[in-house]
């Protein structure tokens, strides 16, 4: 897809004074960014997730927010956006991870994969951690930060995770499950923390980020 077709949209007087980009295909930080009473240009990352590797998830979902922006940064070109636009561009992205068992949960490589993940949630728990990356197009400057939700389960059928799995839907979030999912929803036991940082972007977290941003001085 051509890049301007694939920015779109206009900015809102909520936030006038500057303009966001969100770097994400994810319809849920979409969703959050708009009830955050944000509108935004939407430009995704062509990246290799797999390719970047962190020992602790932690820095992993850094790095991957990070070098998400860093891709973005280079499509826009960004040295000539900048000069011919004095108010201020912050560029968001964001990545989430899910650690179950001790191991690290990404998107699922298949159906099989994902079934592995959802089954070794039912009846138990999972950490999500989940960062966010503000970064300023016209100062240069970037802020960045994670947080971490614990999430709770009930026992799920064997049926309910096939109706899921062919569905599709668990191939593309991290850990292979939703939570706000019709179907897997009535499973979840108990969510401490935000379960807007189980969604994708955590509203409080992405707002810190921005004004921590646009207060900074390079």
């Amino acid at each position: 897809m051509e890049l301007e077709k694939e920015i779109e949209g206009k900015m809102t007087a909520c936030n006038s004074s500057f303009k966001i980009i969100l770097g994400s295909s994810s319809l849920a930080r979409r969703q959050i960014l708009n009830e955050m009473g944000y509108e935004f240009t939407v430009v995704t990352a062509d990246i290799d997730e797999k390719s970047i590797r962190r020992d602790k998830p932690e820095e992993l979902v850094m790095a991957l927010a990070e070098a998400k922006a860093n891709a973005i940064i280079e499509r826009l070109q960004i040295e000539g956006h900048v000069k011919e636009d004095a108010q201020a561009t912050l560029l968001i992205t964001a990545d989430t991870v899910v650690v179950s068992h001790g191991m690290v949960r990404e998107k699922p490589n298949n159906k099989e994969e994902a079934r592995e993940f959802i089954k070794g949630y039912s009846g138990g728990h999972a950490a999500v951690i989940g960062s966010v990356v503000v970064s300023n197009l016209t100062t240069g400057i970037r802020k960045g930060a994670w947080e971490k939700a614990e999430v709770y389960f009930h026992e799920i059928p064997d049926e309910i995770i096939d109706s899921v799995i062919e569905e599709g839907s668990t191939l593309h979030v991290a850990g292979g499950l939703t939570l706000e999912h019709p179907l897997t929803s009535p499973f979840v036991e108990a969510v401490v923390g935000s379960t807007d940082t189980v969604w994708g972007l955590s509203k409080a977290l992405t707002e810190k980020l921005i004004k921590d941003n646009l207060g900074a001085v390079k």
